[in-house]
């Protein structure tokens, strides 16, 4: 991608402001993330505008498009969008690849790591702003009630009633809420997630065999994308 794409992206984020009061639309962005193990169709949250517009603007160009799935980890999280892991060499270490800039945290009560959301990966900023381009999509796990005591104590929050049970039913991390941006979900595809979460792996978490990724962004009505995907939006 060309330098001057990365700086009408950043100028497109910086001036996405948090809570900016966007007219409502009869459409939307449909997400189709397509892997050699299968297709997720993905939502972006209105309630997370710069990560949205971020990742909109960066699939727009094919700047996902041969990127790897480069660290799996079953029961937790499937994460990709790191630039250098195009065509990288087996055994490389990857994740360390980035676009030069950062997107402030956008944190919301009602966004939480429940399995098939994406969010933003990190590193360990004080503002805990996020990677301008790598990411993940949760795979978690069916949580029990003695399992939140520790999730509680791991976020620093307490979970809501209806969260608890997502997580007794759907299954996700809870220990990361309000730690890392949550800004979209997958709607259809979910046990693509747990196929790639389950692929061989290296010390490093690199599947052995490459998980690329194909990523492709269309605005479609959103009476379309509920009849398709029985996805319901707010």
């Amino acid at each position: 991608m060309q330098k001057t794409h990365f700086l009408v992206i950043l100028l497109l984020v910086s001036n996405t402001l948090p809570g900016f009061a966007q007219k409502k639309s009869r459409k939307d962005y449909l997400v189709t993330i397509t892997t050699d193990y299968g297709t997720m169709y993905a939502v972006l949250y209105d309630q997370t505008p710069r990560h949205k517009a971020n990742f909109i603007a960066l699939a727009d160009t094919g700047f996902y498009n041969g990127t790897l799935f480069h660290r799996v980890i079953n029961n937790f999280m499937i994460q990709g969008g790191d630039p250098e892991s195009k065509k990288a060499q087996p055994g490389t270490p990857l994740g360390n690849g980035d676009v030069g800039y950062r997107v402030p945290a956008e944190f919301n009560e009602k966004l939480f790591h429940k399995k098939g959301v994406l969010a933003a990966a990190r590193d360990n900023n004080p503002d805990k702003s996020s990677s301008g381009c790598q990411f993940y999509i949760v795979q978690g796990k069916v949580l029990k009630d003695e399992d939140f005591a520790v999730a509680e104590r791991r976020s620093g929050r307490t979970i809501p009633a209806g969260q608890r049970q997502v997580y007794k039913t759907t299954g996700g991390t809870p220990h990361l809420d309000q730690g890392y941006t949550v800004f979209g979900e997958v709607i259809k595809g979910l046990e693509v997630i747990d196929t790639i979460a389950g692929q061989p792996r290296d010390a490093r978490d690199r599947p052995q065999k490459d998980i690329a990724m194909q990523v492709k962004v269309e605005k479609m009505k959103k009476k379309k994308i509920t009849k398709r995907y029985g996805y319901k939006f707010e």
